[in-house]
């Protein structure tokens, strides 16, 4: 056959139809075992660094929805391809549509906690993707005039017809199935009707003169919806509170096993808290600062009594994921602690819900674990953890930075008196002073709102006399111990940005 465009949309058809029939399957029987998002999770496992940290350079906390955009394209266009080929020369289109089963099939295998029933839809989709290929390009082949037939013996319209409704029955398969499978409906429902209680011990107030009225400043508490989301599940993971359950194990004298109910039951602390991701670059916005309420780690791993040659607490989440935090990090005086509320609400299901872990002074990738159900103590040369294993480094404290909010980089500005601001941060060490320089000309001390605690941001300002023309604008922080932020400009990988944060601006 020389037509390419009916073949290719009988394989996409096909494919549609073969996806769609697994997410239902993943839905109503298979919990874990949804093709597009085990494949996807097996493609974050797999890329180097460097392509993770370019999307999220680019996409931020898009980079999700760029990554199944992506998947879709690409089995959209190797559909078509398998369909041509197999018009061309079979059977080699349903092979290529096994191989792709068989990929499905192997990321649902390696998921943690995943058996083999969980590849079951993936297996599935081929064998049906497989079944209805065979058949459409039968129909599309029984168009073509014979001798007995000179008008073949199914119409074009016909073939393209069954054609379409098998595409619109896959997608419409696909739609229901996402929509049914997405557990996070029963859990907001829960996380609707969840009352936390009082704290027993309330956050330090903020004070009044810790947030400076200028547009376009980073608000000192970061509103939830605005709250930077970066992690690995494509799929917030729908979890029902009464099934939750943290398990304390590894060299521990006494394993500890706590529910949600008995968390709450707890007296749990308030404390305002800034979370950095260690993807963050010099200017980036992947950092926020909110009121978390929950309950010390150390003093469940006090009632556990790790080992004295313990020097790690590896976290994982539901979904897998792990974090290795130092055992210093969660017994000493900083208000590490296994957070239910973000803001005065319980914790949105994308930034954790039910449970997530907030350390002050490290980097999210070795400390923030979302959906958190299991801490196991343990020692750093014993286990490593999902970013230490892509090249990160082990310990992730957080480093001294600043940020210019206003005026943006590239903006016009009138000539006079203008507000330079932004924020500075050195988690649990605090931030002393603030300094901008304009055109590369000495350091001028701005002005530091009133610190909430050395564990949060601090915002700053300067008032810059500006004139006419295109100007530079730089500024860096010194923390609480005196030490001067660094110019040298470093990645992110493997343990955080380093450098001074620059904009260009017009003033006219």
């Amino acid at each position: 056959m020389t037509d390419f465009w009916r073949p290719a949309g009988a394989g996409v058809a096909s494919v549609l139809a073969g996806v769609g029939a697994a997410e239902l399957v993943s839905a109503f029987v298979v919990q874990n075992g949804s093709p597009i998002l085990t494949v996807g999770s097996l493609v974050i496992d797999l890329a180097p660094p460097w392509l993770k940290e370019a999307v999220i350079s680019v996409f931020g906390t898009g980079d999700k929805a760029f990554l199944i955009v992506s998947l879709a394209v690409v089995v959209v266009l190797g559909a078509g391809l398998a369909g041509w080929l197999e018009s061309i020369r079979p059977p080699v289109g349903r092979i290529l549509i096994g191989i792709g089963g068989a990929v499905g099939v192997l990321a649902a295998l390696t998921r943690s906690g995943n058996g083999i029933v969980d590849a079951v839809p993936s297996a599935l989709a081929a064998v049906i993707a497989i079944l209805v290929l065979g058949a459409l390009i039968r129909m599309l082949r029984d168009t073509e005039p014979t001798r007995v037939a000179p008008s073949g013996r199914v119409s074009r319209r016909r073939f393209v017809g069954t054609t379409a409704a098998t595409a619109a029955g896959g997608a419409l398969a696909l739609v229901i199935g996402q929509a049914v499978a997405n557990g996070f409906r029963t859990a907001s429902a829960a996380r609707a009707a969840i009352r936390l209680p009082q704290p027993a011990q309330t956050a330090a107030p903020i004070p009044a003169g810790a947030s400076f009225d200028i547009p376009g400043l980073s608000p000192i508490v970061t509103p939830n919806a605005d709250f930077y989301r970066i992690d690995t599940a494509l799929q917030i993971p729908g979890i029902d509170p009464h099934d939750w359950r943290l398990r304390i194990t590894g060299m521990v004298e006494q394993e500890v096993e706590l529910t949600f109910a008995e968390l709450l039951k707890l007296p749990l602390e308030e404390s305002t808290t800034t979370l950095t991701c260690v993807s963050n670059e010099i200017g980036g916005d992947l950092i926020g600062n909110a009121t978390w309420l929950g309950y010390p780690i150390r003093h469940l791993l006090a009632r556990a009594r790790p080992s004295a040659d313990a020097d790690m607490v590896l976290s994982t989440s539901q979904d897998g994921w792990t974090a290795s935090t130092p055992l210093t990090a969660l017994t000493d005086e900083r208000n590490a602690i296994l957070a239910v509320g973000m803001n005065g609400t319980p914790l949105p299901l994308e930034h954790g819900y039910p449970v997530r872990m907030v350390v002050p002074g490290l980097y999210g990738y070795v400390s923030a674990t979302k959906w958190v159900v299991s801490l196991e103590v343990t020692r750093f040369d014993k286990h490593t953890s999902y970013w230490t294993d892509r090249g990160w480094s082990e310990r992730g404290p957080v480093k001294l930075s600043s940020r210019i909010d206003v005026p943006a980089a590239g903006r016009q500005v009138k000539a006079g008196t203008v507000a330079v601001a932004g924020v500075a941060w050195s988690q649990h060490v605090g931030v002393s002073a603030v300094h901008v320089s304009v055109d590369d000309g000495p350091w001028q001390e701005a002005t530091l709102a009133d610190a909430i605690s050395p564990d949060t941001w601090r915002q700053w300002r300067y008032a810059w006399d500006a004139a006419p023309g295109a100007h530079t604008l730089r500024v860096r922080a010194t923390d609480a111990k005196g030490l001067v932020q660094t110019s040298t400009v470093r990645d992110v990988v493997p343990d955080g940005a380093t450098g001074l944060h620059t904009v260009q601006v017009t003033v006219v």
